[in-house]
């Protein structure tokens, strides 16, 4: 994070150990770690405001977008001009199933085949 190599930790560990000494060492690290901890926190917090204005940022921009290029839409179709009524009318039943060839119930399961299963065809 910051760059320190484990030379340097170890360095400023064994300085802490002798200038601050083993018995108040437990407590000034617990209070340093606190410290970092909120600063972390801080820094999170920041980072995400910064993410949740520049998504705003961009939601702005593709709704301003969306309105322009409805704006061009309804200027080229507006609602009240007239259309042509009626034209071609879509077919009733969709092309694929007016098909005669298709059977019109389904075929019977294996099991209601009265044939023991030994003797059936195999598919």
């Amino acid at each position: 994070m910051f760059g320190v190599d484990t030379t340097e930790f170890l360095i400023v560990a064994v300085a802490a150990l002798i200038f601050i000494g083993p018995k108040e060492l437990r407590g000034s690290m617990r209070a340093i770690g606190r410290w970092v901890g909120k600063i972390r926190g801080m820094a999170r917090h920041f980072t995400a405001g910064m993410e949740t204005m520049m998504r705003e940022a961009e939601l702005e921009e593709m709704e301003k977008t969306w309105r322009e290029e409805n704006e061009r839409i309804m200027a080229r179709y507006p609602t009240d001009a007239p259309y042509p009524e009626g034209g071609s009318q879509p077919p009733a039943v969709p092309p694929f199933m007016d098909q005669a060839d298709l059977p019109l119930e389904a075929p019977p399961a294996p099991d209601d085949d009265p044939l023991p299963p030994k003797d059936r065809e195999l598919p």
